[in-house]
């Protein structure tokens, strides 16, 4: 008999023991309903929605209706509906982010050709971390939507820390519809009192939007605040061929130097990633023409 009334409350332990980890997690998974809820919103014809689940999902297309427990959406397959706990993210792109039928998610690497500036600046709060030919690392961010501030150090190999390079890059820029201004500097130097400051002021025009666009700029180099007497020219552009691969040139045209240095090549990316591969080739050199593999790559946060 003891033994009995032993199983028995041991049993109504278990019991209450589930039931109250169950109106403990309850409550928290019935708050996912208001807060994706209020996220949701038939768009207009001017969007389209790209919609994920839980489970692993993605469509695209428009919610149509948004009852109590699910959302009717609209895609190529018809309209289904799907239960508001089952969806985990939803984003709202423009509709000329969708080409037959595929997201062209948007050019996480705009404000650069291969190494010289866009006029296009960083959206405020977002930034990008890049790395130009292994050795030449550097961190941008977007102060506002108009400024733009960058800058990194070298990291050649066997070189202790004084006397790797250092490089400051601020850029200020003005959007309008498809024309883009912007000015700029970088400076670089080694640190020390005695060594000197070397560095460019430039200013650049981008015509285009960020997928499909031309760069021309024009800039003085300058040693310890003494500029060229002649400037420099850049002239480069770059071109969306599919949904990852873009084909990017960047050229300069040098004072004093009579042939220019041309560069072609291709950009391959994700939403937040991008590899560059490129040729640069200074027409001329030595009476030949050499040829430079150029890589780089950029993370976007």
């Amino acid at each position: 008999m003891m033994y009995r009334m032993k199983f028995l409350l041991d049993g109504l332990k278990v019991c209450c023991g589930i039931t109250v980890i169950f109106l403990c997690l309850a409550p928290l998974h019935a708050m996912d309903t208001p807060h994706i809820k209020g996220t949701l919103r038939i768009p207009d014809s001017l969007h389209v929605q790209i919609l994920k689940t839980s489970d692993g999902s993605t469509f695209i297309g428009r919610i149509t209706e948004i009852k109590e427990y699910v959302v009717v959406f609209e895609s190529d397959i018809g309209e289904i509906d799907i239960a508001i706990l089952k969806i985990k993210e939803i984003t709202e792109v423009p509709v000329t982010y969708m080409k037959e039928g595929a997201y062209w998610f948007p050019n996480p690497n705009d404000t650069r050709l291969f190494f010289a500036p866009t006029a296009r600046n960083l959206k405020a709060g977002s930034g990008y971390f890049a790395d130009y030919m292994l050795f030449f690392p550097m961190v941008a961010y977007g102060v506002t939507d108009n400024i733009t501030i960058a800058g990194g150090m070298s990291l050649i190999p066997g070189l202790a820390i004084p006397d790797q390079l250092f490089y400051f890059t601020p850029k200020v820029g003005f959007e309008m519809q498809k024309v883009s201004l912007a000015t700029g500097i970088l400076m670089a130097g080694l640190p020390g009192e005695d060594e000197p400051l070397i560095g460019i002021l430039y200013g650049v025009t981008t015509l285009g939007n960020a997928d499909n666009n031309a760069t021309a700029g024009v800039g003085y180099g300058f040693v310890d605040w003494d500029f060229a007497d002649k400037p420099f020219l850049i002239l480069g552009g770059q071109y969306r061929m599919t949904r990852r691969v873009s084909l990017v040139s960047e050229n300069w045209i040098l004072p004093g130097v009579d042939e220019p240095i041309l560069s072609g090549g291709f950009r391959f990316f994700g939403e937040a990633l991008s590899v560059d591969l490129a040729l640069v080739i200074p027409v001329g050199v030595g009476g030949e023409w050499p040829v430079i593999p150029y890589i780089d790559f950029v993370v976007k946060f």
